[in-house]
């Protein structure tokens, strides 16, 4: 294996990402070990993969790249994304390395890195690795190497951080054949009142079935029928690296997160030592209404993983979330994401009640919302695109939060335009009392990016 050039696209705002075969291979991984054993100054660190087909060959070839830059390896070899946080947390170690590419297709692989204990490295301090990265100006040392297993103090910590009531109940699970298929027997066999019906939930990393992402509709289709079908109690669908959760009720309906955030809010609402809510920019306002009503202090934040998880372990919230399905609890729980464990959290709250989950939200607000759209763009125009937007929406004189993208408010609606942090997309959500306004605001904010974008090109 050599050093080799590595192309900066695939440095993104959250992790290196890219298309194995074309933007990774054996000698990139190998570079970006020898460049992260250089970087760090404690030169411990933490690595693991998940199941895709060019995970164990990236996860060699980061060993060797590593070693040789003088790092001292613990190797948790073949984990779920949560699986690794929890050893980093445990263990007390700041410097880690989770090859995944999450919920994307197959063809797909990637590095999640850290450099502190809070949680994975964003923004500028991937674009400085990246920027080291291109010096090659890497350590010749030589470092050491052991392996971990991390199983059993994992199951331990999510048997003792659930506490389920007399009820039994009935709950399928679809890992959409990733990551957390290595594990999800385990885990609910350790809780005999759930009677557990498992699709999807064997390792193989072609995902034959459908792409291991809960939060596009078209993949719990099979979820929410198995549900309906067979007269359960909920679904749990788990992204790629078990890191997200996405859920079905009783009667088959697709809940988006922000949903399940209410089922929790509600729950936990009388154990909370304060009575504060976090959630992100494209979350319903079901959900805003629903702790406003409770007398909650709201906050909105931008869309984002490692943004979400700074801000809620920073500012110590007990519970947060987002729309993509990433939940993090710190109730009884070390405050990082896992999407197998949040389902747990679910069916917590409906074995202490003898409601069904349908029942549960059945007095919420009701709106009608579409689907998380995006809009092709390109990296170096989405930021313009935005701008461009707002600039409409400040001179129509419209309410625009500005935290992350354009969210426009108004009384019976809103609209989102965001640039997405992950590739050359815009990302747009609307949501309104009736559908016709939903209709209306399409209309009108696809016309001003459509304009955007044209007027960009005769630039």
């Amino acid at each position: 294996m050599k050093i080799v050039p590595i192309k900066k696209e695939i440095f993104r705002e959250y992790d290196i990402r890219g298309i194995y075969g074309t933007d990774l291979n054996k000698d990139v991984s190998y570079t970006i070990g020898r460049s992260f054993a250089s970087i760090i100054k404690d030169k411990t660190v933490i690595i693991g993969h998940d199941n895709r087909l060019s995970s164990p060959d990236l996860h060699k070839s980061l060993i060797k790249g590593l070693l040789e830059s003088g790092a001292n390896i613990i190797d948790l070899g073949l984990v779920t994304t949560p699986m690794y946080y929890f050893a980093k947390k445990m263990l007390k170690i700041k410097n880690g390395i989770m090859i995944t590419a999450s919920h994307n297709p197959k063809e797909y692989n990637g590095f999640k890195i850290s450099f502190d204990y809070i949680g994975n490295a964003y923004g500028k301090t991937i674009y400085n690795f990246r920027d080291f990265t291109a010096k090659q100006n890497f350590d010749v040392k030589i470092g050491t190497y052991k392996t971990w297993n991390i199983e059993d103090e994992y199951l331990n910590l999510i048997k003792n951080s659930v506490d389920l009531g007399k009820r039994k109940v009935k709950a399928v699970f679809d890992c959409g054949n990733g990551t957390g298929s290595i594990i999800i027997k385990k885990i609910v066999d350790m809780f005999p009142n759930i009677e557990a019906k498992f699709i999807y939930c064997e390792s193989d990393p072609n995902f034959p079935n459908h792409h291991p992402d809960p939060s596009v509709k078209e993949n719990q289709e099979k979820l929410a029928k198995t549900v309906k079908e067979m007269g359960f109690d909920i679904g749990i669908g788990i992204d790629g690296d078990a890191d997200r959760v996405g859920i079905v009720d009783n009667l088959g309906n697709i809940l988006g997160a922000d949903i399940y955030l209410v089922l929790l809010y509600r729950h936990l609402e009388p154990y909370l030592k304060e009575k504060k809510a976090i959630y992100d920019v494209k979350c319903s306002r079901a959900l805003i209404d629903d702790l406003e009503k409770r007398g909650f202090k709201t906050t909105m934040y931008r869309t984002g993983n490692s943004y979400m998880n700074k801000k809620i372990n920073e500012d110590n919230y007990e519970f947060g979330g987002e729309y993509s399905g990433h939940v993090w609890f710190k109730d009884k729980f070390p405050g990082f994401d896992d999407g197998i464990y949040a389902g747990l959290r679910a069916i917590e709250v409906i074995s202490k009640t003898d409601k069904n989950l349908n029942e549960l939200l059945a007095d919420l607000n009701k709106y009608y919302s579409s689907p998380e759209d995006k809009i092709k763009v390109t990296d170096s125009t989405k930021f313009l695109v935005v701008e461009s937007v707002k600039k409409y929406c400040l001179n129509k004189g419209y309410n625009v939060i500005s935290i992350d993208g354009v969210r426009v408010e108004f009384d019976d609606s809103w609209a989102l335009v965001r640039a997405s942090n992950t590739g050359p997309d815009l990302t747009v959500r609307f949501e309104a009392k009736t559908k016709k306004r939903v209709d209306e605001l399409k209309k009108e904010f696809f016309k001003v990016i459509e304009k955007a974008k044209n007027d960009l090109s005769d630039n």
